[in-house]
Parts: C-alpha cells; structure tokens; sequence
C-alpha cells in the first residue's frame, strides 16, 4: 500500500514557475513508476510527466515537453516536478499516480493503481 499527497500548488502569473511535489508513505517509492497527470474542468485527464523505476527513464507529454521537469528522491520517497514558464493553459487539477514496477505505457493512467488527492494549479495572463 501506498499513499500520495501533493503540495506545493497554487497561483502564479504567466511565465512563472512552480514546483510540485508528491510524498509517499507505507512504503518506499524504490520500486514504483511515478507520474504525473492534470485534468481541467470540463476536459479528459492528460498524461504530463513520468519517471521509471528502473532505468532512470523519464518521459513527458507534448503539451509540457521543455517546461517541465520530473525527479525524483527516494531516500525522501518524494518525487517533483518543476514546472517552468507556466502558461494559462496549464491551470488544471495535478494529480501524482504510482504503480508498482510499471515498465510500459506509462502514460495510462488505467494502468495506475495507486493516485494522491491532487493539488490546484492556477496560472493567471
């Protein structure tokens, strides 16, 4: 079992940067794939970022490819995400799933068993 809790959300103006950050507890997150996922009113849930278990693989979705950046810790059981040069367009509810030892399609988010509560992402023009 595993539990997530984001923070580090909230308001910022356009060309800003904001860095979120998803904490687990019950267990380690050594063994388990992270991503990141947002969803705005209204509209489907979008794959942002992903970093692998193994491999130290990351991946992120078109929409923020270059803006953002996924690491994680896990001698903190923490993983982040910088988001840079923030834009309108990426106010949305951010969401940090894991699964355990996923290795393929990581930007399903069926395929993740575990998700923290959210946090609010606001970007004002």
């Amino acid at each position: 079992q595993v539990q997530l809790v984001e923070s580090g959300g909230g308001l910022v103006q356009a060309g800003g940067s904001l860095r979120l950050s998803c904490a687990a507890s019950g267990r380690t997150f050594s063994d388990y794939t992270v991503g990141w996922f947002r969803q705005a009113p209204g509209k489907e849930r979008e794959f942002v970022a992903v970093i692998t278990w193994t491999g130290g693989r990351v991946y992120y979705g078109g929409s923020v490819k270059g803006r953002f950046t996924i690491s994680r810790d896990d001698a903190k059981n923490t993983v982040y995400l910088e988001m840079n040069s923030l834009k309108p367009e990426d106010t949305a509810i951010y969401y940090c799933a894991a699964d355990y030892r996923l290795a393929a399609q990581w930007n399903v988010e069926q395929h993740y068993d575990y998700w923290g509560q959210g946090t609010q992402v606001t970007v004002s023009s």
